[in-house]
């Protein structure tokens, strides 16, 4: 748990803006953004971390739970069990000005970096640009 965001609360809560029904024609990812921010952030999973994140919807908030997440779960990549690649790219092509924000947040992602081994190619190339905007390689 991220001792600085209260887990319970919702991005909603967090934020203190309540965005508006969306309209009756939007898209799936649309309904699901607007659902998931009514639920704690502690009790999002993986894949709806970085479809919020991969919107750039809540990242303050959404940004150190993945991390954490990321984290805890970049040693068991290494003994064959699942790990989620789409948050972790979420992750890593954020904004440069969003980690440049909060250095503690490039530290955890250099460390989660050197955990991982066998990366796919494409989430590779996340992580070279990601080294490079963000200072060190891998």
């Amino acid at each position: 748990m991220n001792q600085n965001i209260d887990e319970m609360k919702s991005l909603e809560q967090l934020e203190g803006i309540e965005w508006p029904a969306p309209p009756p024609n939007a898209t799936g990812l649309v309904n699901a953004a607007h659902e998931l921010r009514k639920l704690p952030v502690g009790s999002l999973n993986a894949h709806e971390l970085s479809r919020l994140i991969g919107q750039d919807i809540g990242v303050p908030w959404l940004l150190p739970i993945a991390l954490d997440l990321l984290h805890r779960t970049a040693h068991d990549r290494s003994l064959g069990a699942f790990y989620d690649d789409d948050l972790l790219t979420a992750a890593l092509t954020r904004e440069t000005h969003v980690w440049r924000s909060n250095p503690s947040w490039v530290t955890k992602m250099k460390e989660i970096i050197a955990i991982l081994d066998d990366i796919s190619p494409y989430v590779q190339e996340d992580i070279q640009k990601f080294l490079k905007e963000n200072g060190g390689q891998k």
